[in-house]
């Protein structure tokens, strides 16, 4: 008979994030190590430092890594030092990511490069270097933030989708090379949420308040999804704790879509 256990407990585990000196990487560097875990904390942004140093004043272990996620010289410098001060690394959540809303006439070369470095480039340099690590560990858990315009297109979008969909692919070639190592590689998939990429779009209008909770909800007037808002980060960090977890143990290769019904 099956009995209870805390399979959303990430004691004793290691997750390096990017992206996280903000929105959903901010986010999930909270949630995981309120459950637990010690998270690396990567963005080229240095308020990711004012991060980490709210989170270790909650009793809990975090530290920012200065890091270009496009230069693999700054890549393994960086995941050398996490192995060195924490011997191990169980979770990778690869989040880092940047738009640029034009078309595919529209773009020039340089913003089409700067699209693909940060989200594609920037996924596959941080898992070839954490890969081995967590191999010698035994396995782990790999995240990579992909998009529901990863899944369908989006319009005025061509890099940022041509990037998410290349990262759902991605993660199940990753999940078939890596499963004989006990790594799973599963992609989370969000529709529009509320970070600052979306806010500097300027397509989030008006406010929903939910009647149980009070709690506001920003609502995306141009959708019409069946939950009637905008995801929040908070909304997406718990999916990649559930994907992070023993709670998702036979998954992999997976796509999961985060993003209120707008799929459906």
């Amino acid at each position: 008979m099956l009995q209870r256990k805390d399979f959303l407990s990430l004691e004793g585990r290691v997750a390096v994030i990017s992206g996280a000196a903000s929105g959903i990487g901010l986010a999930t560097a909270q949630l995981l190590s309120a459950y637990g875990a010690k998270v690396a904390m990567l963005d080229v942004n240095e308020k990711g430092e004012e991060e980490a140093e709210l989170i270790r004043k909650e009793g809990r272990i975090a530290k920012f890594y200065k890091c270009d996620v496009t230069s693999i010289k700054n890549v393994k410098e960086v995941v050398d030092a996490i192995k060195e001060k924490f011997g191990r690394i169980d979770i990778l959540f690869n989040n880092a990511g940047v738009t640029v809303r034009k078309t595919v006439v529209g773009l020039n070369e340089h913003e089409w490069d700067f699209v693909l470095d940060v989200g594609l480039k920037g996924t596959y340099l941080l898992s070839k270097h954490v890969i081995p690590i967590m191999a010698e560990g035994g396995g782990g858990s790999i995240i990579n933030t992909g998009s529901g315009w990863g899944l369908k297109g989006g319009d005025n979008a061509a890099a940022y989708c041509a990037v998410k969909g290349g990262i759902v692919n991605l993660t199940r070639a990753m999940a078939i090379d890596h499963g004989k190592h006990n790594i799973r590689v599963n992609s989370v998939n969000p529709g529009d949420t509320d970070t600052e990429m979306l806010r500097e779009e300027g397509r989030q209008t008006g406010i929903v308040v939910d009647e149980k909770t009070q709690k506001k909800y920003l609502i995306d007037c141009g959708k019409d999804r069946p939950l009637g808002r905008l995801g929040t980060v908070e909304d997406i960090a718990k999916v990649v704790l559930f994907l992070a977890s023993d709670l998702s143990s036979w998954m992999t290769g997976s796509a999961v879509v985060v993003d209120g019904g707008g799929i459906a």
